[in-house]
């Protein structure tokens, strides 16, 4: 659909970790980029070099204003942990959504959701999976992918492992540790979102495939476990993993407290994913990848290297935890001198 950068595409959630990233990409393969935002004298006195366009989703009329002109729309909404029933608001915005780009002629639409995972889905995952049965109801083409853990600086799943990983010395093992999942890289994320603005659809997407619409799964190329993926990261960051005690009997739920005290994460955000870890988050197969042309996936061990040097350019972490962090680092240090 783009090339010639006379077409333009709407892109959704533009201020978040996804958006900020995907903007220069889809500028790179030929859109117009419009961004949306409900504030737009913050995002315009942020970024005033980008196309800003201000409006609430929840309302007919602003959806229909700022889809007006557009070919394409990348949704990447998501309220989790903003109100109790974000589940039917967030499945009602989508349908609003659905319907305003087919009144305004859109010709598709690219949606980032949440693997299925094996076992019955928390309330953040149904969510995801809600929006997108609703953007696939829709009478404008629709391209749903999905991942797991999206590995970044700015990743709100990959802000959790760190901090856990940089944090903890000691940790208690609840059985939702060694649940699987495939852990993406940013990068890859990014040319999937951009190559499904494109892609053909001719019905053999999995889930909800029809002649219009289609979901994809987006794996990363290790499958690991909770713990595996903290203890990759503890060696990444020069530290020992974490001491583990099993507790088996230690719910999701129960986690999601002492969490709360580690990470920087938003707790109502924070908690949400947690919860969201009791079962296995594998992809269905892998084929988006070859479908796209781009079989070659960065490793969990080379994206999180790639996240935490984007993170070193901030500066130091700041404060009590900051401070803990480099101890653990040091101490570390000076063990591996005495070992040599």
């Amino acid at each position: 659909m783009a090339g010639d950068g006379s077409k333009t595409i709407l892109l959704t959630g533009a201020t978040g970790f996804v958006g900020h990233a995907l903007e220069p990409r889809l500028v790179a393969a030929g859109w117009k980029v419009r961004c949306l935002t409900r504030d737009g004298a913050a995002a315009r006195a942020a970024r005033p070099d980008l196309d800003w366009v201000e409006g609430n989703l929840e309302r007919t009329e602003d959806c229909a204003r700022v889809l007006r002109g557009s070919a394409a729309a990348v949704y990447l909404v998501h309220g989790m942990g903003d109100s109790p029933d974000y589940l039917r608001r967030e499945s009602e915005v989508a349908h609003i959504f659905a319907r305003s780009a087919a009144a305004a002629g859109l010709e598709r639409i690219v949606y980032l959701g949440g693997i299925d995972p094996s076992g019955e889905p928390s309330l953040h995952l149904r969510s995801r999976l809600a929006v997108g049965e609703a953007l696939r109801a829709g009478a404008v083409s629709c391209i749903e992918l999905r991942a797991s853990m999206i590995i970044g600086d700015g990743s709100l799943s990959w802000l959790i492992v760190r901090d856990l990983a940089a944090r903890l010395p000691v940790m208690v093992l609840p059985s939702w540790m060694r649940s699987r999942t495939e852990p993406v890289a940013i990068d890859d994320v990014l040319v999937a979102l951009v190559a499904a603005t494109r892609v053909e659809v001719d019905g053999v997407g999995g889930v909800g495939a029809s002649p219009h619409h289609a979901s994809f799964d987006l794996p990363g190329p290790d499958r690991l476990s909770c713990r595996q993926i903290l203890e990759q990261t503890a060696r990444l960051m020069g530290l020992r993993p974490p001491r583990t005690i099993e507790l088996p009997f230690l719910s999701p739920r129960l986690s999601s407290h002492w969490v709360r005290f580690v990470t920087r994460a938003r707790w109502a955000v924070a908690r949400e994913v947690v919860l969201g870890l009791e079962h296995d988050m594998l992809a269905r197969d892998g084929a988006f990848w070859s479908r796209i042309g781009h079989p070659s996936l960065l490793s969990f061990s080379e994206a999180a290297r790639r996240a935490l040097e984007a993170e070193s350019a901030h500066g130091p972490v700041p404060g009590q935890w900051g401070r803990i962090e480099r101890a653990r680092k040091r101490r570390a240090f000076s063990d591996d001198v005495v070992v040599r």
